[in-house]
C-alpha cells in the first residue's frame, strides 16, 4: 500500500501525536509499505522526505490535494487532534475534498475550541469529521464508545513516544547524585506537559503534605513544561502551579529537567521510586506520558479510568486512586514507602503490560484496519498509481 499519513505537529517540534506519526510511519515502512507524510513547515526527518503547509486554513486545501494525488495515494490516514492543526475547522471537511480513502485517527474527542461563540458548532463539525471519513481509529475506550455509530472503526492504543533502549544502571544512578537523594528520599516522579488536566496542582498539594508528616518525598519533572502547538495555552495555569511550589517553600526539593533526549527521559524514569500521573480525567490510552511509563517499567500510580479498562489491574500492574484526591496520592506514597514489595510488584506488572503497547504490535492492527476500510471501500492498493 501506499499510504500518506497527515499530521499537525512533527518533529523536531514537541508534542505526543508528532512523535507517534513518526514511530508509526517508522514500523508501517518497515512491514513492507511506503508512506508519504505531510505536516506544518519546519517539520523533517532524515528518514523520510517531509512535505509541509504553513498552516491549516482552507487555502492550504488544494496543496493538500495534489500532495496526495502526485503521490498517488491509495489511504490517507489523519491524525486528529484540534490543538495541533492550530483550531482550524477546515480540517474537519477533508474527508470530503479529497479523492483517496481516509482513515482519522482521533487522539482526543474532546471538545476543541474553534472561535468565541462556536457552540454547537464545536460538535458538529466533529460529527462531520467522523462521520465523512471511510473508517475510524480510536487511541482509547472512551473514545470509542463516542464513535459508536460508526461502522467502519477499532481501538489501536498509542505506544511510548520514548523508545530509546533502556537506560543504564549508570545513568539513573547520575541523576540520583546529581538531585542529592539520601536512603532515605523517596523520589516522585511526574512526566509529560504542564497542563490543568493533568492534575499537578493536586500532586504538588501532596508533596507538601508528605513532607509536613516527616517524609523526605522529593519530585521531579521530566520534560518540557509546553508544547509548541500550544504553548501559550495554559500559561495562568503554570503561573499559578508556580505561586504554589512557592508559598509551599517547595523550591528546594522539586526539580524541572526541561526538555532532554530520549535516554535521558528514559533514564530519569528509571531514577525515580514512584511516577504520580494523577489526571483529572482518569488514566486512558490516550496519554502517551503513561504509555512512557508503561515501557520502562515504573511503579505507576494514576487516578481511576472513567471507562474500565482491562488492562489496568489495581494492584497488579498499577496503583489507581480516586481522581482529584491530595490524601489519595499522600495515601498511595506511604503505602508504596512502607510495602516495597507491592512497587516492586507493581514495576514487574508494568512490563508485562508493555506488551499491550508494542510499536509492531501497533503498525500490524493499524495495517489490518487499513486494508479492511479498502475492501469496504471497493479502492484497491495500487488504483491510486497514474
Amino acid at each position: 500500500m501506499k499510504i500518506g499519513l497527515i499530521t499537525g505537529e512533527f518533529p523536531p517540534m514537541p508534542g505526543g501525536v508528532g512523535h507517534f506519526s513518526r514511530i508509526l510511519a517508522e514500523r508501517i515502512q518497515a512491514q513492507g509499505h511506503s508512506v508519504r507524510l505531510l505536516s506544518r513547515t519546519g517539520s523533517n526527518w532524515d528518514k523520510l522526505e517531509i512535505s509541509t503547509v504553513p498552516g491549516w486554513g482552507l487555502k492550504q486545501v488544494p496543496k493538500i490535494k495534489t500532495w496526495a494525488d502526485e503521490h498517488a495515494l491509495d489511504l490517507i490516514n489523519l491524525q486528529f487532534q484540534t490543538a495541533a492543526f492550530d483550531m482550524s475547522p477546515w480540517i474537519h471537511f477533508l474527508p470530503s475534498l479529497l479523492d483517496q480513502p481516509i482513515v482519522t485517527t482521533f487522539h482526543d474527542l474532546r471538545h476543541p475550541y474553534l472561535f468565541p461563540g462556536a457552540g454547537r458548532l464545536r460538535d458538529w463539525v466533529v460529527t462531520h469529521l467522523a462521520g465523512s471519513a471511510d473508517g475510524l481509529i480510536a487511541t482509547n475506550p472512551e473514545d470509542e464508545q463516542k464513535l459508536a455509530g460508526a461502522p467502519m472503526r477499532s481501538v489501536i492504543p498509542i505506544g511510548s513516544n520514548i523508545i530509546s533502549a533502556a537506560a543504564s544502571a549508570e545513568s539513573a544512578a547520575r541523576w540520583c547524585e546529581e538531585l542529592s537523594l539520601s536512603d532515605s528520599t523517596t523520589l516522585i516522579g511526574h512526566f509529560g506537559f504542564v497542563q490543568a488536566i493533568k492534575g499537578i496542582d493536586f500532586l504538588v498539594d501532596a508533596l507538601a503534605e508528605l513532607r509536613r508528616s516527616g517524609h523526605d518525598a522529593r519530585l521531579l519533572f521530566i520534560g518540557g513544561q509546553r508544547n509548541a502547538v500550544d504553548a501559550g495555552a495554559g500559561e495562568s495555569y503554570r503561573e499559578s502551579l508556580e505561586d504554589r511550589i512557592r508559598g509551599y517553600g517547595l523550591g528546594d526539593v522539586l526539580r524541572w529537567t526541561g526538555f532532554l533526549p530520549e535516554a535521558e527521559v528514559a533514564a530519569c524514569l528509571q531514577a525515580v521510586d514512584i511516577v504520580i500521573l494523577p489526571y483529572l480525567d482518569g488514566a486512558s490510552y490516550r496519554r502517551g506520558s503513561l504509555m512512557a511509563a508503561i515501557n520502562y517499567g515504573c511503579a505507576i500510580v494514576t487516578t481511576q479510568p472513567t471507562v474500565a479498562h482491562e488492562t489496568f489491574i489495581h494492584g497488579e500492574n498499577i496503583w489507581l486512586i480516586e481522581r482529584q484526591s491530595v490524601a489519595a496520592i499522600g495515601d498511595a506514597v506511604i503505602h508504596l514507602i512502607q510495602n516495597p514489595q507491592t512497587a516492586n510488584h507493581l514495576r514487574a506488572g508494568a512490563r508485562q503490560l508493555r506488551r499491550r503497547f508494542d510499536w509492531d504490535v501497533i503498525a500490524r492492527d493499524t495495517l489490518a484496519f487499513y486494508e479492511e476500510v479498502l475492501r469496504g471501500t471497493g479502492y484497491h492498493a495500487g488504483q491510486g498509481d497514474h
